[in-house]
């Protein structure tokens, strides 16, 4: 097998790893219900997902269209489960911020500006977790499964982008999936921290 090949296997582990994490958060949404489950933050992955959907088609990238289609009606399908027609002022503002933010550049210079709106895009939804695990020593709720599976398929795309020589989608994928390993490393720190003040407790109360 030549680096290739390689770097395609690569593709397809992420198409099958996306897949699977927007799959699985849309099951936690039916189960559990949206308690804690951000409007702005599913209404911007939805658009995300357009985005890469047609991105996919303009590169005639089987994996990408893949990807990125297949996990459309998952991300859409949390979204609308959020009612965004009940919050229009949010919905309006994370529209307009992905017009101007993604598919403007596009238009005006071409697919590799809109790339990089859609990296800063996906780093920044990816910042307050970030910023809360820093401040917060409490890390209940956060899944560090989920954030390992989000990076493994970041990096992943990362493999493949490179191979294809989409330095802009490399670069952007990379960042995010960057961030997203910090936030499951941070996140395990936490919840060990927070087992070791337990069994601490456990141990002084214990006659």
């Amino acid at each position: 097998m030549n680096y290739h090949d390689l770097a395609l296997t690569f593709g397809w582990i992420a198409v099958v790893l996306t897949v699977w994490g927007s799959g699985a958060q849309f099951l936690r949404i039916l189960r559990r219900g949206t308690g804690g489950v951000s409007l702005g933050t599913w209404t911007l992955f939805t658009y995300m997902g357009i985005f890469w959907t047609c991105y996919g088609f303009d590169q005639h990238s089987l994996i990408i269209i893949l990807g990125s289609a297949i996990t459309l009606p998952f991300q859409a399908g949390v979204a609308l489960h959020l009612r965004p027609w009940q919050s229009w002022a949010v919905f309006s503002r994370v529209t307009l911020y992905s017009a101007l933010i993604c598919f403007a550049p596009v238009i005006f210079w071409g697919w590799s500006a809109g790339v990089y709106g859609a990296g800063v895009t996906m780093v920044i939804t990816r910042g307050p977790q970030l910023v809360e695990l820093i401040r917060n020593p409490d890390a209940t709720g956060v899944s560090v499964p989920m954030w390992m599976l989000s990076s493994a398929a970041l990096l992943c795309w990362v493999v493949y982008y490179e191979d294809a020589h989409l330095w802009a989608a490399f670069t952007s994928v990379l960042c995010a999936g960057l961030a997203s390993t910090a936030i499951a490393l941070l996140a395990l720190q936490r919840h060990r921290q927070g087992q070791a003040r337990l069994a601490a407790s456990a141990a002084l109360v214990q006659p």
